[in-house]
């Protein structure tokens, strides 16, 4: 996916316009379109990014490095932003799975769970917010003028493709937690062959010995 993003630098110039580029995993921003093949400005690695929805403003969102790196961005609308939402979270997910593959069955359901209840967090987190946006659409009050069909049509949009997209992901969730805590996983190892049958306890004894006197009698 690519576009216009603005991009916060700093407080004298604000907010500037961006050329995004997500490819495997990688994004990367521009000036401009044209400088694409001047190579980037900068570039954000989505596998160690946290990505934040703001709690106010529909079109800002912002990417988190954990300890290194704050990118806030806005798109040009809130459902523009919600297209490169989806194509983030996703794409961070894809490369998650791809990365755990080598790895050990445990590894990989583990670490594709914690990134599918990462976009479950992204998603909801969104769906408060759009849910939070109707509301104000129906309890708008006197001092306000009513908001338009197209505006009511859109946040309704919106909210209907996040839910979509936020159960198809609840339903990858539950698919990967199924095969993480498989039945097999609790059943009890089977017996060793060579190892020594533990002795029976005086419980059992008493049972054996009710059943079939002089079994386990004692010895004289």
């Amino acid at each position: 996916m690519e576009g216009v993003l603005y991009k916060w630098t700093n407080y004298l110039t604000g907010w500037q316009p961006r050329w995004f580029v997500l490819d495997n995993g990688i994004l990367s921003y521009y000036d401009s379109q044209d400088d694409v093949c001047k190579g980037s400005k900068g570039s954000i690695k989505m596998a160690v990014c946290e990505i934040k929805v703001h709690p106010t403003d529909n079109t800002r969102m912002e990417l988190i490095i954990p300890g290194e790196q704050h990118f806030y961005m806005k798109a040009v609308n809130a459902a523009e932003r919600q297209r490169w939402l989806v194509a983030l979270g996703s794409s961070k997910a894809c490369l998650t799975d791809n990365r755990t593959k080598k790895e050990k069955e445990i590894s990989e359901t583990n670490e594709s769970l914690k990134t599918k209840m990462s976009e479950l967090r992204l998603y909801c987190d969104l769906l408060m917010q759009q849910v939070h946006t109707i509301q104000e659409f129906v309890h708008h009050d006197e001092t306000r003028s009513s908001p338009s069909i197209e505006n009511m049509n859109e946040a309704s949009s919106l909210l209907s493709a996040t839910c979509n997209t936020f159960i198809t992901t609840l339903e990858e969730c539950v698919k990967i937690a199924n095969a993480k805590f498989k039945p097999e996983m609790f059943q009890l190892p089977h017996p060793d062959p060579l190892v020594s049958p533990v002795s029976p306890s005086p419980i059992q004894m008493m049972k054996r010995s009710i059943s079939h006197p002089g079994t386990y009698g004692s010895e004289r």
